[in-house]
């Protein structure tokens, strides 16, 4: 039996296995005025193939271009259009560099929105609006320290986290700070006891 995997690969899997059959015959054509007359042939061929194309900016040139990648560049005809860069067609522009969001953030549990907001806190004068500032940031710190389970209870943590991330510009009186009531989302500390365990069917 003839098998898809014995064959020869399709460079072009969008215009079929026939039109490269084709291509393949006529690279070795050796008459040159009966290999133009295939080759335009074909090219006529290959526009049915890809009709979704038709609106396309220079689809005509684009289609010698694929017959020239097809025939692996052997075909001796007179090309009415430049094919020496048509392997520009299939190159893959280069990989764009991922960016690293967590690149200049000190410490990932409080990530990049507190590292403005320390950077924030460095130049802003004493006032209602830096206290107000500081009253969030202290408790969004500790609502990240709480998932992260970097000590969360700690209000000292915060307190001197939030000290040494603004160059000691902040200092938090935890003698009258009041952070919010922290409610905490997961099951952790819920254990099953006797008395809430269901018993098992006899």
């Amino acid at each position: 039996m003839d098998y898809n995997t014995q064959r020869e690969p399709l460079i072009m899997p969008e215009y079929g296995r026939e039109i490269q059959n084709m291509i393949n015959y006529t690279v070795n054509v050796p008459d040159k005025a009966m290999r133009q007359v295939c080759a335009e042939t074909i090219v006529k061929m290959m526009a049915t193939k890809v009709t979704n194309r038709y609106g396309d900016t220079n689809f005509e040139q684009t289609l010698w271009d694929h017959l020239y990648i097809i025939s692996g560049k052997k075909l001796e005809i007179d090309w009415p259009f430049d094919v020496s860069k048509a392997e520009n067609i299939q190159a893959r522009p280069e990989p764009m560099k991922r960016p690293d969001i967590n690149e200049h953030v000190r410490l990932r549990h409080y990530g990049c929105l507190m590292e403005k907001i320390f950077e924030k806190l460095k130049t802003m004068p004493e006032g209602d609006e830096r206290d107000e500032l500081v009253r969030l940031a202290a408790n969004q710190m500790k609502r990240d320290l709480i998932n992260w389970g970097h000590g969360s209870m700690d209000d000292e943590k915060v307190a001197d986290d939030l000290a040494r991330f603004t160059d000691g510009r902040i200092q938090l009186d935890l003698s009258r700070f009041t952070f919010d009531n922290m409610n905490m989302s997961s099951n952790e500390g819920q254990r099953k006891t006797p008395g809430n365990t269901k018993k098992r069917r006899q």
